[in-house]
């Protein structure tokens, strides 16, 4: 995840505080002043670095937290739930309709992955048990209706495009229709972006939030894009009245002056970010635990609903018998292996995770091209290989490896990362969850492959 210039910043600061012991108010006054030129050059807002750290100071410098036993952990404790204070909103979820379709418009600008989010909400409304349809009204941009296609046939979500010729509004009025006839129960229209505001754009976004009276207008913006992310946010809100933000990119955004500047400015909350480029790489936005990933606490809930989605419950339960009787061959590996892909950028995963070093992380050899390579090499081997490897010899290997596109070297290492796999596995308690294969345990904290 991101972040990581102001999480780096905040730590420092934090740990100044720690080494202090007792604190004195010109301690905490020090600390504030720090934090607000961190937040200053993360590119948050003026005036929510002001009220941020007026309530933070007014709170800090309070009896109960200077006489406490552990003011230093008081004052981080107020800082976060202040963070997330500043970005939660009682409109902080989608009003999905009980009866009826719910109409969701997604607006943009060209260039903030409005398609591909409105790809990935549909996605994740699917997997709630929900029937979404998505709408093609981007009639400008060459191979948009195309694009929206491919992403509805790997999210498996139908895609409603019209009929020859009509525009946009007309295919978002007969799109609610078609949904209303074919049971789909939310509507997601991708509108047209332009590379920057203009009358004609707004007027047909106008019109079509006039015919079809949208529950939900959701504006995608690139968080990379800080201060200026908000500044098109304001816009799009005085002339469309949003009612939220998909934050895109948010994996990028090392500085966070989007994320803690939005709701603030235009009184509308993000709602949903984009986290890498994988479907996938997308969820709800929750403001207590972004809080907790920008001061370095990590964010163990997403991790932990991240690996759920992905997890294959029934093949979980073939697996934990395999390893009871320890029968786990190069069949269950590449189920594991492919287990593994789901869960998306592998790297943000473990950053979720509090107590690891970032920095020991980034310099952690973790090739998630390491898995499609594993992945080609075992697809390579008959039956009778995968399930018996001890049979795999020298000749086996150069087979392999022609086959698979790889060298002897790279089929060694597979089968050598798949015994160790293996040991590690009889070693293991009921419940507990093996290393990730394909990285580099020495080069990681320890804490983050538990």
């Amino acid at each position: 995840m991101g972040f990581d210039s102001l999480s780096e910043k905040l730590s420092a600061v934090f740990k100044r505080l720690k080494n202090k012991g007792k604190l004195t108010e010109a301690d905490v006054k020090d600390a504030m002043r720090e934090i607000k030129l961190a937040l200053l050059s993360a590119d948050v807002n003026f005036k929510v670095v002001k009220e941020f750290i007026s309530r933070v100071s007014e709170r800090a410098v309070g009896e109960q937290v200077m006489k406490s036993l552990t003011p230093a952990q008081q004052v981080i404790k107020i800082v976060n739930e202040e963070m997330a204070a500043i970005m939660t909103s009682p409109d902080q979820k989608i009003k999905l309709k009980n009866n009826g379709a719910t109409v969701i418009m997604i607006v943009g600008l060209q260039g903030t992955g409005k398609t591909t989010h409105a790809a990935k909400l549909a996605g994740l409304f699917k997997k709630q048990g929900r029937r979404p349809l998505l709408v093609a009204c981007d009639v400008y941009r060459p191979a948009a209706v195309l694009q929206l296609q491919r992403l509805g046939e790997k999210c498996e979500v139908p895609v409603y495009t019209g009929g020859e010729g009509a525009g946009a509004v007309k295919i978002a009025s007969d799109a609610v229709a078609h949904a209303a006839k074919y049971g789909n129960d939310v509507v997601l229209i991708d509108t047209a972006g332009r590379l920057h505001i203009d009358e004609d754009m707004m007027k047909e976004l106008e019109e079509i939030k006039a015919r079809v009276k949208p529950d939900e207008i959701l504006l995608t913006v690139d968080a990379m894009t800080g201060q200026d992310a908000v500044n098109v946010a304001e816009h799009f809100n005085g002339l469309l009245d949003i009612t939220g933000v998909i934050l895109t990119k948010l994996d990028g955004d090392t500085r966070g002056g989007a994320v803690l500047s939005v709701l603030y400015v235009t009184g509308k909350p993000v709602k949903f970010a984009g986290t890498g480029e994988k479907l996938g790489d997308f969820e709800e936005f929750h403001p207590d635990r972004i809080a907790s990933r920008i001061l370095g606490m990590g964010d163990v809930l997403s991790m932990i609903e991240r690996v759920e989605r992905s997890i294959d419950e029934e093949e979980a339960k073939k697996l934990e018998e395999k390893m009871r009787k320890n029968e786990f061959d190069l069949e269950d590996y590449l189920a594991q292996l492919r287990q593994i892909k789901k869960m998306g950028n592998i790297r943000a995963l473990l950053e979720s995770m509090p107590g690891v070093d970032k920095k020991a992380l980034a310099s952690a050899n973790i090739d998630e091209r390491q898995f499609v390579r594993y992945e080609a090499m075992i697809q390579s081997m008959t039956p009778r290989e995968r399930r018996k490897p001890e049979i795999i010899d020298g000749k086996r290997r150069r087979r392999i490896a022609l086959g698979s596109g790889n060298t002897v070297e790279n089929v060694n290492k597979m089968l050598a990362s798949y015994k160790q796999i293996k040991e590690m596995m009889k070693k293991l308690n009921k419940g507990k969850m093996p290393a990730m294969p394909g990285m580099n345990l020495k080069a990681a904290p320890k804490k983050g492959f538990r």
